[in-house]
């Protein structure tokens, strides 16, 4: 075995502020605990989680590393005590509380996956935050079922280019996606939306009311939150299901309790990284299960829209707030 090293390069927050206040340094090599595996980076995903922690509004939770990046993939170098799987020299892609922007993670076991066929290392590190995401909400607390129709806002995020290929691939009979330029929109179309439709020059209200005879949606996926919430309410069916992920335009509405009532709509939402090891472990189990075969069938794949070595982070992170992306922006890391 090769002997590792006693400390590791990483990015980190050297204060709340904009992209540029991520600063490489120096850190010492963590070690696995208990349950967990120390994991070499080959790559790391930069989702929205890590700039808002890098504002100083998402603090990590108790014990986590300070460290920002929330999804990995690379190779188990170490292995803590009841560890029975991953073992030494296994390829993995993680879920992680934290520390993803370094040369070396720690992740708890059941958080790992093992990285599918057909997929590169890199490709991996973009699967676990978003399928984690995507999947206790729209499967899980949503219930979306074949034959039903659904909605993403955001269609060409990570979460977006996600939700709209697995909700294709297990069965739904139509999709809609919104999207801010037409060649988000046709990026899409492309993965299986059945209609994308531009927010800033069209009424996803109008639109889906019109594509569906006025009968509305099953599920919707919302990271929009704010004066989103009544449109909406208006569009779902009977029985319809809201689950909200985030709230890009405020966090307090107002809810017509008598749509709610009369429709028989129900509201919910998650957040995944306070969640305990046991509860993403079980979302980590269903998804190897239920998502890994699509994948390593060709019929679902991460969407990799640019990479950056680690020590660009903060240019990741510009890309990422400009929002011009279309699925994932990622972070090389090893060799």
């Amino acid at each position: 075995m090769t002997q590792l090293p006693s400390t590791m390069t990483a990015v980190e927050i050297s204060t709340p502020g904009g992209p540029e206040v991520l600063k490489p340094c120096t850190r010492p090599l963590p070690r696995p605990g208990s349950g967990e595996v120390l994991i070499q980076v080959a790559a790391a995903g930069v989702n929205r989680p890590d700039v808002i922690q890098r504002l100083g509004k998402y603090p990590p939770p108790p014990g986590a590393s300070d460290l920002p990046g929330l999804e990995v993939a690379g190779t188990v170098v170490a292995v803590g005590d009841g560890v029975a799987w991953p073992k030494r020299g296994d390829q993995v892609c993680a879920l992680l509380a934290g520390g993803g922007y370094a040369q070396y993670a720690v992740a708890p076991a059941p958080q790992c996956l093992p990285v599918p066929n057909r997929l590169t290392l890199i490709e991996a590190a973009g699967l676990p935050e978003t399928f984690m995401t995507v999947w206790t909400n729209v499967f899980q607390r949503a219930a979306l079922k074949p034959g039903e129709s659904f909605v993403v806002h955001g269609g060409a995020s990570g979460i977006g280019t996600t939700a709209i290929q697995l909700a294709r691939a297990l069965g739904a009979r139509q999709v809609f996606a919104t999207a801010g330029t037409p060649e988000k929109c046709a990026a899409c179309t492309r993965l299986g939306a059945t209609r994308a439709i531009n927010y800033k020059t069209e009424d996803f209200v109008a639109v889906i009311k019109e594509a569906t005879g006025g009968d509305g949606v099953d599920v919707i996926l919302d990271m929009v939150g704010g004066d989103y919430l009544p449109r909406n309410l208006s569009i779902l069916r009977l029985d319809g299901r809201l689950v909200h992920i985030a709230f890009l335009r405020g966090a307090k509405v107002e809810v017509s309790l008598d749509m709610l009532m009369r429709k028989r709509l129900t509201i919910t939402g998650s957040t995944l990284r306070p969640r305990s090891v046991a509860e993403k472990g079980a979302i980590a189990a269903e998804l190897r299960a239920k998502a890994w075969p699509l994948i390593e069938l060709g019929k679902v794949k991460p969407v990799i829209h640019a990479t950056f070595p680690l020590a660009e982070a903060a240019a990741a992170h510009r890309l990422l707030e400009a929002d011009a992306h279309v699925g994932k922006i990622m972070l090389i890391v090893g060799p």
